[in-house]
């Protein structure tokens, strides 16, 4: 039997991540400023600020855990600038100082962002970063405290791309849910590949990663997604199709341009999450497919397919309110 600790485990992954180790039998413990939102997960929630170097420490160690996810993250890009994202620099260095103190460590996965590079940059190498956010730059220099530090256990670094499944939530919910109201409409004739994840895939890759086959992957930084890409407007029509909605619409470019300045517009007065803006319709646009080769070669064959993975994510949508 493992004993797992997932810090952020209240998040997406986390709450995915805790309940695969609950499923098989092992100890799982989850560090998180908030509670769980798979209610489910309670009696394994220990509400711990990373940020509180002590007591994070003095959770650790009274834990002693042999594998460890760190997922705690501030993942909104609504910072202004990378100071506000302390929990991803700061909070990486008292997760290693706290996990330096303990002799049952066996492996630690440190989940980082694509968002290291903007999107459409190809990078030449794992340091080789181009953010282009006040987020990614902060896990730009989480990653670099990783790679720094005078570390006593084994690790890797995954950069997850766009994951999406049950217990999500911003963008990708807002996505299922716009299909699911018939309000989505894709920019007409745009057809652009992105490498995207479904949840349960990457929950089987994290746990093959974390069974440590070999030791190929040991210090390295790797990419969280599908293998197969996804084109965004066959993935709507999929979605549509499974919740048997409307079909989706097609709109001129012109239309969303529009929009994206309104969006724009609205941020300024404080409007934090509107339909459209400059940055989500360039994201729309901007082909996005990482290698996930290494991955694939690691973990070999995922277990579910995209249509897999929508019928799931489509069931589990129907039968859960929006986390907020």
């Amino acid at each position: 039997m493992n004993k797992i600790l997932v810090t952020g485990g209240s998040g997406f992954i986390g709450t995915n991540l805790i309940e695969h180790y609950k499923s098989i039998g092992d100890k799982v413990f989850n560090i998180d400023v908030k509670q769980p939102r798979n209610i489910g997960h309670v009696d394994q929630w220990y509400k711990v600020d990373i940020l509180d170097k002590d007591k994070l420490a003095i959770i650790v160690k009274e834990i002693e855990p042999n594998i460890v996810f760190h997922m705690a993250a501030r993942t909104d890009l609504n910072g202004l600038n990378v100071d506000r994202y302390d929990v991803n620099t700061k909070g990486i260095e008292n997760l290693i100082s706290a996990l330096n103190e303990i002799n049952s460590l066996d492996f630690v996965v440190f989940a980082s962002s694509m968002l290291v590079c903007r999107l459409g940059y190809k990078p030449s190498s794992e340091v080789d970063y181009c953010p282009n956010t006040p987020y990614g730059e902060s896990k730009v220099i989480g990653e670099g405290l990783i790679r720094s530090s005078n570390t006593t256990f084994p690790w890797v670094i995954v950069r997850p791309t766009s994951i999406w499944g049950p217990w999500f939530g911003v963008p990708y919910r807002d996505f299922f849910d716009m299909i699911r109201k018939g309000f989505y409409v894709h920019p007409k004739g745009v057809r652009v590949r992105r490498s995207y994840g479904f949840i349960y895939n990457s929950i089987f890759q994290l746990s093959r990663i974390a069974d440590r086959l070999n030791d190929s992957l040991v210090g390295k930084t790797i990419y969280l997604a599908d293998y197969q890409p996804v084109e965004l407007k066959s993935w709507s029509e999929n979605i549509q199709k499974s919740l048997k909605v409307r079909e989706v619409k097609e709109a001129p470019m012109l239309l969303f341009k529009v929009a994206a300045k309104l969006g724009d517009t609205l941020k300024i007065f404080g409007y934090k999450n509107p339909p459209m803006s400059s940055f989500r319709l360039n994201n729309m646009l901007t082909p996005m497919v990482h290698d996930t080769t290494p991955l694939e070669k690691y973990c070999g064959a995922a277990p579910y397919s995209i249509n897999e993975g929508v019928i799931v994510t489509c069931e589990w949508l129907l039968t859960h309110k929006k986390i907020k």
